[in-house]
């Protein structure tokens, strides 16, 4: 019997800008129990892909769908409220408020469960607990990333949508977050990453797909996508290794 589809999008066609399409044709599947990784060159639309299924830019045409039921036009709160969490790539900290009120921020929907919510976060993340009365502005990069990860598991989330959580970390720090993104699927979050670092992306995903100007070029497993010699020769060979 196949797993539960949890998240899907058909045939998507978006963009920022109306008439100048940057997805065209772009679909993805996850099932429940999932990493799910998105690879692919510069503008190839994944970080697109991820805002259009977190309803922060307008599907022209296709569809997105959570457990069955249309999400397209639903307000990101909306989603939250769903179960279904985004980590955006910048500006995914409150650098302003501390370790806890940036939690409390992804909480504020149902206060009564910050307490729960923050002992699973701060076991997952000891570093945050450790430092819960800092600004997270004067946080490292890895450290701001583990906040920002955090504070979107503070819903309690079953989706978890991240964009580059790598990026700009040393190879030591990005080693602790795709760590670190096992053990929250291993805590029954599905998750669908979008990631530069390729072939550390597909060492750890369920499955694959590579972008190319807005639609899918190649979806398989992440270790068929890691040696397929033209997913090598086209794509892995001018992305980070």
């Amino acid at each position: 019997m196949s797993a539960e589809i949890l998240l899907e999008a058909k045939e998507v066609i978006a963009g920022y800008t109306p008439g100048v399409n940057i997805l065209n044709n772009c679909s993805l599947t996850l099932h429940r129990g999932e990493i799910i990784g998105i690879i692919g060159p510069n503008g190839a639309g994944k970080s697109t892909l991820l805002k259009a299924i977190f309803g922060l830019l307008s599907v022209q045409s296709g569809s997105i769908t959570h457990c069955g039921e249309s999400i397209v036009g639903k307000l990101a709160h909306e989603l939250v409220e769903r179960g279904i969490g985004y980590v955006p790539q910048r500006d995914n900290v409150f650098p302003s408020l501390t370790i806890m009120e940036n939690l409390e921020m992804g909480i504020y929907l149902k206060p009564t469960q910050f307490r729960e919510r923050a002992d699973f976060v701060e076991n997952m993340f000891p570093r945050l607990g450790e430092r819960r009365t800092q600004r997270a502005g004067s946080l490292s990069g890895g450290e701001r990333q583990m906040l920002a990860m955090g504070r979107a598991l503070m819903m309690n989330p079953e989706v978890l949508l991240l964009d580059e959580p790598s990026a700009g970390l040393s190879p030591v720090l990005q080693d602790q977050v795709f760590v670190r993104i096992r053990e929250i699927n291993k805590a029954g979050v599905s998750v669908v990453m979008v990631e530069q670092n390729a072939r550390r992306c597909l060492q750890i995903c369920s499955r694959g797909y590579v972008l190319d100007q807005g639609t899918n070029a190649y979806a398989d497993t992440g270790d068929k996508l890691l040696h397929d010699p033209k997913v090598i020769e086209l794509y892995l060979g001018t992305l980070a290794s």
